[in-house]
């Protein structure tokens, strides 16, 4: 059976139950090598949420793993010197791997570990990276270009988990029969189950009204306050909104709110960091997800494949690098032009005045996700492991 060792940093809900269902599955042996270390597991801290978050669902279990040493004065992912594990290599060599599955270059083990393997084993490289913020410097763009062109030459094959990462990997020279479709995505069965928790309700929320729903990080690449000033420009009286999740913007959001009018202030609420096991019910309370992400940095946005698996229409700005892959115009929600206020309020004030489509949008959007699994993923990595 051939051998497949994962190099990533650290446990997260997304990537570890795709690592069980291959082990699971038992076409081809798996260990994944995490480079954080043991102390990733200590420090739960999210700065993004700015709280310690405990996820609630497994992260470890289900499959083979070590976590290698890591020698960084300052752990972590922010930096590129935030992983040093020099044993990493000689720990992958001892286990004789066929080949090596890497997620992410930018830290300096990982880098080593492309260039070491390139010479005698199969690197795979699987990211998310898009091109909807390169700059529009000239100069920065050759640079950027001469650079990365270098780091993905020791790639053998390139996973792309969608159409916008398709185009950056072309950007930067892997030709397309060295890339292998890899389709970004969640738990959608979990996200499919019944409701146990019902927020709306719990909120007081009139089912005659429609809810619009932000649910993530606080933080000013998804531009929540952006979503804010839209809806009380719409200042619909039928229309509620609620923000889920913590992060840096929140304080500034809910100062902001006090000084709205009293009848606009109502109905708009606020929710609290909920863990992954509460997800699928804070979605399924909606009527409408939104995610207005202006970047830079915002890669793909899951959180639009967990609205899509509760059966949820979606709004999504064109910085999302999912947009272009999973939402369709009219048939399950719309894309609007990132920045512009016009935009958003225009196809928020569709769905207002569409009421009775969005069902048939929800119910289009479950269909369209239902494509992209875990088990696509898994049969992906394993035929460019086997073959």
């Amino acid at each position: 059976m051939k051998k497949l060792a994962i190099v990533t940093t650290h446990p997260i809900q997304y990537n570890a139950p795709v690592f069980r269902m291959l082990q699971e599955r038992n076409v081809i042996t798996i260990k994944v090598f995490y480079t954080w270390g043991e102390k990733v597991l200590e420090n739960k801290y999210d700065p993004g949420f700015k709280r310690v978050i405990d996820w609630d669902i497994p992260l470890l279990d289900g499959y083979d793993y070590v976590m290698v040493n890591n020698k960084s004065k300052e752990p972590g992912t922010h930096h590129y010197k935030g992983i040093i594990n020099p044993q990493l290599c000689d720990e992958i060599e001892i286990w004789e791997p066929d080949a090596l599955l890497i997620l992410g270059w930018s830290y300096q083990s990982h880098f080593k570990c492309l260039r070491h393997f390139k010479k005698n084993k199969k690197v795979f490289f699987w990211g998310d990276s898009n091109l909807l913020d390169q700059s529009n410097n000239p100069l920065k763009k050759f640079i950027r270009k001469i650079f990365l062109t270098w780091v993905y030459s020791y790639v053998d094959v390139a996973f792309y988990v969608g159409k916008a990462n398709k185009d950056y990997y072309l950007e930067y020279g892997i030709k397309k029969e060295n890339m292998v479709f890899v389709p970004h995505a969640i738990e959608n069965v979990r996200f499919s189950t019944e409701m146990k928790t019902n927020f709306r309700e719990n909120l007081k929320i009139d089912k005659s009204k429609i809810l619009f729903l932000f649910a993530g990080k606080f933080e000013v690449k998804k531009d929540p306050l952006f979503l804010l000033n839209a809806f009380r420009e719409i200042n619909n009286s039928d229309t509620e909104i609620l923000f889920v999740g913590n992060g840096p913007l929140e304080i500034e959001m809910k100062k902001m709110v006090l000084n709205f009018p009293e009848d606009l202030r109502k109905n708009i609420h606020f929710l609290d960091f909920q863990n992954q096991s509460l997800m699928p019910d804070v979605y399924k309370c909606c009527d409408v997800f939104v995610l207005p992400s202006k970047g830079p940095g915002e890669t793909w946005g899951l959180a639009i494949n967990e609205a899509m698996a509760s059966s949820k229409p979606v709004l999504v700005s064109n910085k999302c690098g999912a947009a272009m892959d999973l939402v369709q115009d009219g048939i399950n929600g719309y894309v609007f032009e990132s920045g512009q206020m016009n935009s958003l309020i225009e196809k928020m004030k569709i769905f207002i005045n569409q009421r009775e489509k969005l069902m048939a949008y929800g119910k289009q959007s479950h269909e369209i996700i239902s494509e992209w699994s875990f088990q696509k993923i898994c049969l992906a990595i394993e035929s460019a492991v086997i073959n």
